[in-house]
């Protein structure tokens, strides 16, 4: 895929973007602000996913593996 190709598929997309949206009617500072808030929310959803999700995954992982998985050995069987 050649730079013009990919410029204007780029264009492209960025065009889908607009309509889908609804914010090719809005005016240019409308439109940042639009993106400002967006973007925002988009980058405090991956870092919060990104922060807490492993996390949650772990204590879940504990939690069924001490119901499903091999109950704990006896205190007298660890000192032997």
């Amino acid at each position: 895929m050649n730079f013009k190709n990919l410029r204007e598929y780029l264009a492209w997309l960025y065009y889908q973007y607009l309509l889908i949206t609804g914010i090719y009617v809005l005016e240019p500072w409308e439109k940042s602000i639009f993106n400002s808030i967006l973007f925002s929310a988009i980058a405090m959803v991956v870092y919060t996913s990104y922060v807490f999700i492993p996390i949650h995954v772990r204590l879940a992982l504990e939690f069924f593996s001490g119901i499903f998985g091999e109950q704990p050995e006896s205190t007298v069987a660890l000192m032997n």
